[in-house]
């Protein structure tokens, strides 16, 4: 039975980015709620739904392995366990909803409190280190094109966790008879119907945003470790600059114009350089920009920071990531050896620049994009920009479900969304979601737009994740009376 747990829980991690197998999800579901009714005791529930958490997410996760082998010389000890490791620590965060579900009589009761409860876990998940919010299971909707477009609307007022309460209690109820199925199906066009009203009557606000140029140079790790490698890379995204830059004035002459380098674009400590700076204002041709580059204060503590350039190659404002990647970019402070070279200093959170040519943006970097209702500062931006480098995630399941996260943040916020990769995927989100373009991983080049106006706000961008906690705890609460209903008709 080991193997079968570890098994079908690999299987249903298929219906996440970027496969979308959904009925592998609902069959997973079944196949817990299955445990909960055949299990004879706490113990083997509990060692069933761990395994099956095990087994989801090592293959949910199992692209990990690829940042490891890009340092296989330091970390090849890790390779065999990176995956595995951080599926440990997540498991229980299915293993513990499937447990509690059982308090409750079998049916529709312990369907719906194991939705709950599983939204509820997947929720908490933002409390382990930094937090690790991967994977949400609402992401499951996200499909490729238009469909995808109108699955996601809802998230706009219940977030991406309201739409894993959603997946997860249909997945459940699916397999509960012909009458609830017919009820699905219904909601389902419901569901439908309301998304395509939402996309055709978009609600925008007048604000005009600046046309960008999102550079993509695909310069490999390996190769900026020398001195030549850096120097050759700092000339690609000098003529990416210069490129972009045009391209984008072409595009929307009557527009300010932005171009972004990817996370640590800069290959050294740009706010130290200032001859790389006026080179990079000389590409750039007047244009601002923001540029992704490390830096160091005078207490010789290192940041991973955006920094935003004005037309001089002046240094107007600089971001520095306040969430950190856990045993990526710092080491947690109970484990007592070093497993990290170097670890980095947070920054102070997220912020709203509004400077000239860039309007108001919130720029990010990398990792912090995946936090549902943390992107957005006060006052609120018109735009959002995400630097990263996904060359350590190879050309894998990774990227993609990393761009999966930057789509859900656009619906959520209802703000049109860019991101500059440093080897892709470098794409862009107008406020619904919707794809404005991308460059695909491993193609060097730029991406040019001219951003659409924000949406007004949304309902999830006001009262934020309490949305779903609400909607879940009051699902929770619900089926905890219909459960001690149904075992008061029983002994009457």
């Amino acid at each position: 039975m080991i193997l079968v747990d570890l098994l079908v829980g690999a299987f249903s991690s298929l219906a996440l980015p970027p496969v979308y197998c959904l009925p592998a999800l609902a069959i997973g579901l079944l196949y817990l709620y299955r445990c909960t009714q055949d299990s004879p005791g706490w113990r083997q529930l509990a060692l069933h739904a761990f395994l099956f958490g095990l087994g989801y997410h090592t293959a949910a996760l199992s692209w990990l392995t690829n940042a490891i082998l890009t340092r296989a010389h330091e970390f090849w000890w890790a390779v065999p366990i990176a995956a595995p490791g951080c599926a440990v620590i997540l498991a229980p965060f299915i293993m513990v909803p499937v447990l509690l579900s059982r308090m409750v009589p079998a049916g529709v009761p312990r369907m719906a409190l194991l939705a709950a409860l599983w939204t509820l876990a997947d929720m908490g998940r933002v409390f382990i280190f930094t937090g690790f919010p991967w994977n949400p299971t609402g992401s499951v909707l996200e499909f490729p094109g238009r469909l995808g477009d109108l699955m996601i609307q809802p998230a706009a007022f219940i977030g991406v966790d309201g739409l894993t309460l959603v997946v997860t209690l249909a997945g459940l109820l699916v397999w509960h008879g012909k009458k609830l199925r017919r009820l699905l199906a219904i909601l389902a066009v419901a569901w439908l119907g309301g998304s395509w009203f939402c996309l055709s009557h978009p609600r925008l606000e007048k604000t005009i945003n600046p046309a960008v140029a999102l550079l993509q140079g695909n310069v490999q790790e390996r190769d900026i470790l020398s001195h030549e490698g850096a120097v050759e890379a700092f000339r690609l995204y000098l003529r990416l600059t210069n490129e972009g830059v045009a391209q984008a004035r072409e595009l929307a002459p009557d527009r300010s114009v932005v171009y972004l380098w990817p996370e640590s674009g800069f290959p050294g400590l740009l706010d130290e350089e200032e001859a790389a700076r006026r080179l990079i204002a000389q590409a750039a041709d007047g244009a601002w920009g923001m540029v992704g580059s490390d830096r160091r204060d005078d207490r010789e503590r290192f940041y991973n920071s955006i920094m935003a350039l004005d037309e001089s190659g002046q240094i107007r404002a600089i971001y520095d990531k306040s969430t950190l990647v856990p045993f990526g970019e710092y080491q947690p402070r109970f484990i007592p050896f070093n497993l990290l070279p170097a670890q980095l200093t947070p920054g102070k959170g997220v912020t709203t620049w509004s400077l000239p040519s860039l309007g108001a943006v919130d720029p990010l970097v990398c990792y912090e994009i995946i936090f549902s209702g943390q992107v957005a500062a006060h006052p609120r931006p018109s735009w959002i920009a995400n630097v990263t480098n996904d060359a350590w995630f190879g050309n894998s399941a990774g990227p993609r479900q990393h761009l999966a996260t930057l789509r859900m943040r656009a619906v959520e916020e209802g703000l049109p969304v860019v991101q500059a990769a440093n080897m892709g995927i470098t794409a862009a989100y107008d406020g619904a979601g919707h794809e404005l373009g991308r460059l695909s991983w491993g193609k060097p080049g730029t991406l040019v737009l001219a951003l659409p106006a924000p949406h007004r706000p949304t309902v999830f961008s006001r009262y934020g994740r309490a949305v779903p906690l609400y909607l879940s705890v009051g699902v929770a609460i619900l089926a905890v009376f219909l459960g001690y209903r149904r075992r008061e008709i029983i002994k009457g």
